[in-house]
């Protein structure tokens, strides 16, 4: 059996999970992680440290009242990050049950100290870093700043086996939006990089900072898009010394997914835009293309009981140059009983060449009624940002910032915390009263106006 569970984060996939959901994996929880047999490895580090924002400040199983075989350590990720004035998420609840170990959670915006959970079995030791979820432009400018520290055992930091999770963009987004690997020490031996959700789990060695980095991916299919469709698998990780090595084991209980790309002008000989009959001939085409997916996926099937009968299939058309789409909710009507998404099966859109825009054109308006795609989705503390980057001067904020308003937004739309924009007018204005109570700024509105 292994010695403990390591989570990179997103256990939940929503911020607020249903009872259903969180009942369930508390029943799975005490079901395979409680039981009498002893835990092999112990801590070295004070733990006082590695999990200060608990009000149970030590690991699991080594709580007397609880009885835990199988401890797990977990960060959260941005689906299932702190919200809300306490800044609580899912895992607080785990945690305080005894039944996971929630770490790596920074409570600082100025800086970050990564504290290492020491653990030590016979002669290996492991320095486990983690950290979670934090936004990817503020992380990358604080690594940019130097404000991000990796801390190390004082005694013989050469003889430990150096593990990092952490839950960030891995591919570029922006120019931002990620965390480029080399902002990583090179002292790492392992990163397990969560988040992405295409599954890489066989480590690929960084060759400039010399590190290893496994992605695991998601355990489930969450979006039709192209990183889903790879087989997921979860490593058994074995470490000796400073040696490891890396075991796939494949999820059988997936959900089997085909996507397949159909490009109309590749066809020339099948399709003619000018021919009255080239849309029942690209929906038979299309047919035989699903079918043929149905097929693989009947194929692929493991075998296990617990494993989803119905697969999802997506077929992307690309009907650039001149043709028609056909009635998608007509064609769905035919796998109704087949697939698990027959809505989604068929997905059309054209290929535009990328043209030089000035983004002071955009209209919020347009933005937000703009259909979001598989290549692109828009966030909403972006949205918020182009509103008031263009917005008239009497509409302009004084008082909040575009940033605290966009991330209260994004709080209140994708959290679902809706005391989230009132908590930040409420905690702006506290601290506005306290600044011209400081000041004794004189209750005028052309002097209260000034100061602020």
């Amino acid at each position: 059996q292994v010695d403990f569970v390591l989570l990179g984060g997103d256990l939940f996939h929503e911020n607020k999970p249903s009872r259903k959901t969180v009942h369930c994996c508390l029943e799975s929880l005490r079901k395979y992680c409680m039981g009498d047999r002893p835990v092999q490895f112990e801590i070295l580090s004070d733990q006082e440290v590695n999990f200060h924002y608990s009000k149970f400040p030590w690991v699991n199983y080594q709580d007397r009242n609880l009885n835990i075989s199988i401890p797990i350590f977990s960060i959260h990720g941005n689906h299932d990050d702190p919200t809300g004035a306490d800044a609580l998420c899912a895992l607080d609840i785990l945690s305080c049950a005894g039944l996971l170990n929630h770490f790596g959670r920074s409570t600082s915006v100025e800086k970050i100290d990564i504290s290492p959970i020491l653990l030590r079995k016979g002669r290996t030791q492991i320095a486990l870093y983690g950290l979670g979820a934090i936004p990817d432009e503020r992380l990358y400018r604080m690594f940019v700043n130097k404000q991000v520290t990796m801390l190390r055992p004082k005694e013989d930091e050469d003889s430990w086996f150096n593990l990092f999770v952490i839950h960030q963009n891995r591919s570029k987004h922006g120019a931002t939006n990620y965390i480029p690997e080399q902002f990583l020490d090179d002292f790492i031996n392992l990163v397990v990089w969560g988040h992405e959700h295409e599954c890489k789990i066989a480590p690929f060695q960084n060759e400039q900072q010399c590190f290893y980095v496994s992605q695991p991916g998601s355990s489930v299919v969450t979006s039709l898009s192209p990183g889903e469709a790879v087989k997921k698998h979860i490593g058994l990780l074995h470490v000796k010394g400073k040696k490891m090595k890396m075991q796939k084991i494949a999820l059988e209980t997936v959900r089997t997914f085909y996507m397949e790309d159909v490009v109309l002008t590749d066809h020339p000989d099948l399709f003619n835009p000018d021919n009255p009959k080239v849309t029942q001939a690209i929906q038979a085409f299309c047919m035989e293309k699903v079918e043929l997916m149905l097929e693989n996926a009947e194929r692929e099937r493991l075998g296990n009981p617990r494993q989803p009968e119905k697969p999802l299939i997506r077929l992307r058309v690309d009907y650039t140059g001149g043709f028609e789409p056909f009635s998608v909710h007509r064609f769905s009507q035919k796998y109704m009983d087949r697939v698990a998404n027959p809505k989604d099966i068929i997905y059309f859109f054209r290929h535009r060449e990328q043209k030089g825009k000035n983004d002071n054109d955009l209209n919020f308006g347009k933005l937000v009624s703009r259909p979001a795609s598989d290549a692109m989705t828009l966030r909403v503390e972006d949205l918020v940002k182009q509103y008031f980057q263009t917005a008239e001067t009497k509409l302009q904020l004084s008082l909040l910032t575009e940033r605290g308003m966009g991330e209260a937004v994004q709080e209140f739309v994708d959290k679902e915390e809706k005391d989230a924009i009132e908590e930040l007018v409420k905690f702006q204005l506290e601290k506005t009263q306290r600044f011209l109570k400081e000041r004794r700024t004189d209750a005028e509105e052309e002097k209260i106006d000034e100061e602020v």
